[in-house]
């Protein structure tokens, strides 16, 4: 399995790129969003992000969708142009229990705007040779 290695002044992190879902930019910082629930706030922005990504084996699986967002296209479940949402899923991502006992995805993307989401529809349809119907 490939790692991804982040190193800070204060922090060395060994990540599986299988666990990264989506990295999103906020302002100088990015969240980097695992499988396992947990956020990580991290001191870079998200070119740097993006730079490292293309120097792995699976660059292909990490897809930047406009100036905020990398997504790991494994677990993209579903793009709703009309909502402009993103949900991840898989069977390793965690799931949010309601209290009626509703599962439902622990991961979605609100206001991602529609070109992007468009642009990013017809790269995994290309990828997947998903049929629209």
């Amino acid at each position: 399995m490939e790692r991804f290695i982040i190193k800070t002044s204060t922090l060395l992190m060994r990540v599986d790129i299988d666990d990264i879902v989506y990295v999103k930019a906020d302002g100088n910082y990015c969240d980097l969003v695992l499988i396992n629930g947990r956020s990580r706030k991290m001191t870079f922005q998200l070119h740097h992000f993006e730079e490292n990504f293309k120097r792995l084996k699976h660059a292909d699986q990490f897809v930047r969708v406009g100036r905020s967002l990398i997504v790991n296209s494994q677990y993209v479940q579903e793009i709703d142009l009309g909502g402009s949402t993103i949900v991840f899923g898989g069977k390793h991502l965690i799931k949010d229990i309601k209290a009626d006992g509703r599962v439902t995805d622990l991961y979605t993307l609100n206001n991602v705007p529609r070109e992007r989401l468009k642009e990013l529809k017809e790269q995994l349809e290309k990828a997947f040779s998903i049929s629209t119907s």
